[in-house]
């Protein structure tokens, strides 16, 4: 076996377990110990690549108090507690005349106060693995307040205290308010700190086959993930020997490796060797994940229903038509309406600049493919000297974008108005009018040149099933700005197309304003 890779561990004779061997001053795997029979000696793990080694085989941080769960959870507390008092404080100024005094409403806000962290805890805003996603922890937020207050509610009628509904509303909105600001800050820290490479869980994948290493680039390419790949537990060791049926070699191998947890490629492990396995490790208080073979398909989608003895994933179907396309159309009627008309004052400045300050006309026009493959004309600022199109072979080779876009960052046919219209996107308001018009939404796949579609491969033409949109997971994600590269471009659309909700095109919006606003990727 390549020693860069790994080394075989095996098991000293008797029923010590093995364990595996690393200089931890280098990558360089050392030899095991002797054994006075290793011809009889029973098969170990694997671990790929290297890891340091630790004398204590207890799993770190078990019995200890997660200080990052603590200050979230204080943070919790106080921006409840602040609310309540706010809320209080408005009723007392506004509503002087109400019977029950500020007295009354403190102590009995007071009383009741041990219902909010009962209330937060029972809907796992704690536990990571639960809100992952913003919009799942925005959910249970939501979920936890109204919770919180049916508990207040209850308390004041055994306390025979009426509450005044102005106060409640009050109190809830600012309380979603404070909180919604304090969990956002919160997640945005973590992700900041994981990036930096902190607050990480160390894990081991067991199956190294394509699904295992798929695994492993995703989260090695992106630790907001939260977790630090380790190496491999192999489920096949050489000359035929069967490494994980030896769960408790499997889980010495974990400990001496200071592992939190593996994550096992469903189709790198057989069903009685990965069921013996997650039994041992789970027993022992060892994270276990199961990737489910499945792609680019939203969480949502999948329901977990027994079957026999199998947990079975039933994936709902994609549903583009009746009540759904009539609500986004309506989404889209309403907002684009909304934002035309907020705008306009900024996009009549923009008219007269590009007027003042070059010859030709105000809109660039542009054909682009819609919905179906139907062509339409896409509007724009314009940003550019009027022959532009004429001068397009002369600067191709600048490109800086990959895959089927082109961009460039300091493209020299572009104005300077049109360098501060880019810059700021108020050089895609224009858009809005292809959104009334009904040939563009304000969430969708970026809209591709014909050019561009005549290279796709048979699978990204799925995106044309849907509407052009002025933002969308790619533009919000890359920001076109040549980090990303053909295959996200092409999977970003393909996801939301499959995955599509209004949800996520409020999550979209509600992300676009910061990038354009920090002028992420834009120019």
């Amino acid at each position: 076996m390549d020693e860069r890779l790994g080394r075989n561990v095996t098991e000293p004779a008797g029923n010590t377990p093995p364990e595996a061997h690393w200089d931890d001053m280098s990558e360089t795997p050392q030899p095991a110990p002797a054994t006075a029979d290793t011809t009889s000696a029973k098969p170990g793990v694997i671990l790929h690549p290297s890891s340091a080694v630790f004398d204590n085989d207890e799993r770190p941080g078990r019995r200890r108090i997660n200080a990052r769960k603590a200050a979230v959870f204080v943070a919790d507390m106080n921006a409840i507690a602040a609310s309540l008092l706010i809320a209080g404080i408005l009723q007392a100024w506004l509503r002087p005349a109400d019977p029950v005094s500020s007295q009354t409403y403190f102590w009995l806000f007071f009383a009741s106060f041990p219902v909010w962290p009962v209330s937060f805890t029972r809907q796992y805003l704690y536990r990571a693995r639960h809100i992952a996603r913003s919009a799942d922890e925005a959910e249970r937020v939501v979920k936890a307040i109204f919770f919180g207050f049916m508990g207040v509610f209850v308390i004041s009628i055994f306390a025979q205290v009426t509450l005044s509904r102005f106060l409640i509303l009050i109190a809830f909105v600012t309380m979603m308010i404070l909180v919604g600001t304090e969990r956002a800050m919160a997640r945005w820290m973590f992700k900041r700190s994981r990036k930096s490479g902190h607050n990480l869980r160390n894990v081991l994948i067991v199956g190294k086959n394509a699904e295992g290493a798929f695994v492993r680039d995703m989260l090695d390419s992106d630790a907001s993930h939260g977790y630090k790949v380790l190496g491999y537990l192999e489920d096949a060791l050489p000359d035929g020997m069967d490494g994980l049926g030896d769960s408790e070699a499997a889980l010495a191998t974990i400990r001496k490796a200071k592992a939190g947890g593996v994550i096992i490629a469903a189709t790198g492990i057989d069903v009685a060797t990965s069921n013996q396995l997650i039994r041992t490790l789970t027993e022992n208080d060892v994270h276990v994940e199961l990737s489910s073979t499945l792609c680019d398909i939203a969480s949502d989608r999948l329901t977990i229903r027994p079957l026999g003895r199998f947990p079975m994933v039933y994936i709902e179907p994609v549903e583009r038509n009746g009540w759904r396309a009539f609500a986004k159309q309506s989404f889209d009627y309403l907002l684009g309406t909304i934002f035309f008309l907020g705008t306009l004052p900024i996009l009549v400045a923009a008219m007269i600049a590009i007027k003042a300050t070059s010859p030709g006309p105000v809109f660039f026009k542009q054909v682009r493919v819609g919905r179906n493959g139907e062509e339409f004309e896409v509007y724009k600022l314009r940003t550019m000297v009027i022959n532009a199109e004429e001068l397009l072979e002369n600067v191709r080779h600048l490109n800086e974008a990959k895959g089927p876009i082109f961009k460039i960052k300091d493209d020299p046919r572009i104005t300077k108005v049109g360098r501060i219209l880019r810059k700021t996107s108020i050089d895609e308001l224009p858009q809005f009018i292809n959104v009334l018009r009904g040939e563009m939404s304000i969430v969708g796949p970026r809209p591709a040149l014909p050019n561009e579609v005549a290279e796709w491969p048979p699978t990204l033409r799925n995106r044309l099933r849907v509407q052009p949109g002025i933002t969308g997971m790619w533009q919000v994600g890359g920001r076109l700005d040549g980090d990303g590269n053909e295959d996200d471009y092409g999977q970003l659309d393909l996801y939301y197309v499959d995955n599509w909700t209004l949800v996520t095109d409020l999550t979209i919006i509600l992300r676009t304003v910061p990038a354009v606003l920090l002028q992420k990727g834009s120019y």
